[in-house]
């Protein structure tokens, strides 16, 4: 018996140990992301401005940016957002800078219930920084909502950050709610 009882309070301890252990070598982990709404930073045009974020912390330590709007009967009705042409038409990259390249071939999305493409490109700054970005561009019957990021960090990691924060419940609200005209 006292054999038996011996054996599991090694065990527990053991156990206890490795998990310390554990915990000690684990990575840091990221401290998450926090957006902080900034002024529209474009001049008008054509479309109604949208709303702008700042991302802080975690891999936004340098300041990724990202815009989104609504831009109501600018879509193809019956496909959408179906190709890599149709975001770079409509997902505003050309406001941030107008010398950009397509970084590669997009890949679909899902956003708030909608479907579209996101598509990631390389931007030459005004000051002749460097910047990547990523143009999100999702449909919703004529209607498309797009949003773009950018920044020092990678494409993908904006991109992540990014369609987390427009997964929230207000952001979705907000998204439908400017795709109704609201």
């Amino acid at each position: 018996m006292w054999r038996a009882a011996a054996i599991v309070v090694a065990m527990v301890a053991l156990g206890a140990l490795a998990g310390v252990g554990a915990d000690q070598l684990a990575p840091p982990r990221a401290e998450p992301a926090h957006w902080r709404e900034i002024a529209w930073p474009f001049p008008r045009d054509g479309w109604p401005a949208g709303r702008a974020f700042r991302c802080e912390g975690g891999v936004c330590a340098d300041g990724v940016e990202l815009i989104v709007r609504a831009k109501r009967g600018f879509c193809n009705c019956d496909r959408g957002v179906a190709d890599d042409d149709e975001v770079d038409r409509v997902a505003d990259i050309d406001l941030i800078s107008p010398r950009f390249a397509a970084a590669g071939t997009g890949e679909p999305i899902r956003l708030g219930g909608m479907q579209g493409r996101a598509r990631s490109y390389d931007l030459e700054m005004p000051d002749g920084i460097r910047h990547a970005a990523t143009g999100i561009a999702v449909s919703r019957r004529c209607d498309v909502l797009v949003a773009v990021t950018q920044g020092s960090t990678t494409a993908g990691a904006m991109r992540h950050e990014a369609l987390a924060f427009l997964e929230r419940v207000d952001m979705k609200a907000w998204m439908i709610a400017a795709l109704d005209g609201r």
